[in-house]
């Protein structure tokens, strides 16, 4: 993530009808990162139904930030699947779910939600399975409290790969603008989401998708919305619209700082 060019600025607009803006480096390649959270949540919804993800994450903001090790005293389950705590229990389920074929259920669904073939960068990933000794933390203590029912290394590589799903600028917008079509791509009419899914992720987008600055945001901005540590964020505006952003540079809450400043500046 160090070797982005922190002046890359771009802003892509995707349509309901699939008409598409963009302007800026809207073509260059990152990697997802966090905004991959709420479309695996999604995927994990739709795989293994809404009562089974309720036993594993919560749904209430936690006004911390994205890495805190947040999960309830009581019951050890992460407060939401925005964070990082949850977003491993998540991908965790899936992981359970697929197995060996977790990597490309993963891959052929946020392909579909992107509208062209989508890949995982191996070097971002390895970097991140190297270092993510945090993360690591984080799973023992989901293992610990039984939120995941198996070793856990399987899952915690599966967000790792998950984190690092190569996409632009475009893509974001593209994905974002399936959820404002309540799961449908407006480029190529598939389906990857069911509408009732849809809605509940763009319930935790709003209340949770940027993290301690997620109240801030809702009241300047308004949109659902989810926001990564490689400098993006994608909003929906439901029936309307998809916006994605890129900018590295970041806020102390991880959130791009161009990238916040245009979408208060687009919703007003």
């Amino acid at each position: 993530l160090a070797k982005a060019d922190p002046d890359d600025f771009g802003i892509v607009v995707a349509m309901a009808d699939g008409r598409i803006y963009a302007a800026g480096d809207t073509d260059k390649p990152f990697t997802i990162q966090s905004i991959s959270k709420p479309f695996a949540y999604g995927l994990a919804l739709q795989r293994l139904s809404l009562e089974h993800m309720q036993r594993k994450v919560g749904v209430e903001p936690s006004g911390e930030a994205f890495n805190a090790i947040s999960l309830d005293p009581a019951t050890g389950i992460p407060r939401n699947p925005m964070i990082n705590a949850g977003a491993i229990a998540t991908s965790a389920q899936i992981q359970q779910l697929a197995g060996d074929q977790a990597e490309a259920e993963l891959l052929h669904y946020f392909s579909q939600l992107a509208g062209r073939p989508l890949e995982i960068d191996q070097e971002v990933y390895a970097s991140e399975r190297d270092t993510g000794h945090r993360n690591r933390a984080i799973s023992h203590l989901l293992r610990n409290a039984a939120v995941i029912e198996e070793a856990p290394e399987a899952g915690l590589d599966l967000y790792f790969r998950q984190c690092s799903i190569g996409v632009t600028c475009r893509d974001l917008a593209v994905m974002a603008a399936t959820l404002a079509c309540q799961g449908r791509n407006p480029l190529t009419q598939d389906e990857p989401l069911d509408p009732s899914i849809t809605t509940r992720m763009l319930a935790v987008m709003g209340s949770c998708g940027m993290y301690d600055y997620a109240g801030e945001w809702l009241y300047r901005v308004g949109m659902p919305a989810k926001s990564g540590v490689s400098g993006a964020i994608s909003a929906v505006l439901p029936g309307q619209l998809g916006l994605a952003t890129h900018s590295p540079r970041l806020d102390p809450r991880g959130n791009s700082v161009r990238g916040v400043a245009a979408c208060e500046l687009i919703s007003e």
